[in-house]
């Protein structure tokens, strides 16, 4: 008998068969529960490995309760029960029928046949378990499995959705081929960074820290001074990491075309917190260019600005502020943190 397998169940209340049969168990190594009666045994069957009833202690009960437990146990279940009887008159063909999964033990019997027969009945009851546990695990991954298809029909439709965004935003504003190639691959680039940071936590998860080392690292210079990362760490939802990683591209390559990347000197300070709202987690980010050309506010509208004015207020539920300060481009964006949903890892 395993530590972790649940004690042999006795109801025998004549004289000191209970007793008797608890030492017997014990010497073969089986630990047990006397149970004072029926309804004693029926509270504790489903902690029990089986059960050692005599068959007086059933004449005597009434088995209703008892017949509707075994009915009604779960499809992988069929409790083991060892029946003891008295010799010279036959089994009560009642009681067998009723316990269904029944092993007849005639008295007297030698006590090496008990502990054989309760051995059995535990190692039984046991690969029941086992059994069950694997039936559910099996069902647990194929809802697993059904799960992460539906994810993924989701994620590339939306993606296929973006990549369409991306080709007809690219070719509006491009004033040459050789311009719309370099915009739009360099957006679909930055879409496959945020799409590896997502699929890296099996699509649950990007870290906004990431992101943006993505997109501003390369801009840094060895001693860290250009660009300034400031915040907690912060893991963002697909929904919402996906359109906030095309915004940080965007305000990056508006940063490197005509603000603070454009010129040496030139410095960005990307600072976010999360704060707490009647509504939920909200997430505040402030993104300050210095040291380059003065801001000056676009006399058109591009795809960036169509994308932080329409995906992340549309689609994030964002609200976002632009700032064209002489001393440089101030972008604030406060949208809400939406709770990641439950995927299953393996």
């Amino acid at each position: 008998m395993k530590d972790s397998d649940p004690p042999v169940l006795i109801l025998a209340p004549a004289g000191r068969d209970a007793v008797v049969a608890r030492d017997i168990l014990a010497e073969g190594g089986l630990r047990s529960v006397i149970c004072a009666d029926l309804p004693d045994l029926l509270t504790r069957l489903d902690s029990g490995s089986c059960a050692v009833v005599t068959e007086e202690a059933l004449r005597a009960a009434d088995r209703r309760d008892l017949a509707a437990w075994i009915a009604g146990q779960q499809p992988w279940s069929d409790y083991p029960f060892l029946l003891l009887t008295l010799r010279g008159s036959p089994p009560d063909a009642r009681l067998t029928d009723a316990l269904g999964n029944v092993t007849l033990l005639e008295r007297p019997f030698h006590p090496a046949t008990l502990v054989t027969a309760a051995r059995f009945a535990v190692r039984a009851r046991r690969r029941q378990r086992e059994a069950a546990a694997y039936l559910h695990e099996r069902q647990q991954t194929a809802e697993r499995q059904t799960l992460l298809i539906r994810e993924l029909h989701h994620r590339v439709k939306n993606t296929l959705a973006t990549v369409q965004a991306l080709l007809g935003a690219s070719a509006r504003s491009a004033t040459s081929v050789d311009e719309f190639y370099q915009s739009f691959s360099a957006r679909v680039i930055s879409l496959a960074k945020t799409h590896n940071l997502l699929t890296d936590d099996y699509w649950q998860m990007a870290s906004l820290q990431e992101m943006l080392e993505n997109e501003l690292g390369p801009y840094n210079d060895e001693a860290g001074r250009r660009i300034a990362l400031d915040g907690p760490t912060v893991d963002l939802t697909a929904d919402l990491a996906v359109p906030t990683g095309m915004a940080i591209h965007e305000l990056t390559t508006n940063a490197a075309k005509h603000g603070a990347l454009s010129v040496p000197e030139g410095r960005i300070a990307v600072r976010w917190q999360v704060t707490a709202a009647e509504g939920g987690r909200r997430l505040q980010l402030d993104w300050t260019e210095r040291g380059g050309p003065p801001a000056r506010e676009p006399t058109r509208r591009g795809f960036g600005s169509t994308l932080l004015q329409r995906v992340l207020t549309m689609q994030c539920g964002a609200d976002i502020r632009f700032d064209f300060a002489p001393a440089g481009l101030h972008f604030r964006m406060e949208a809400p943190l939406v709770e990641s949903r439950t995927v299953p890892q393996y």
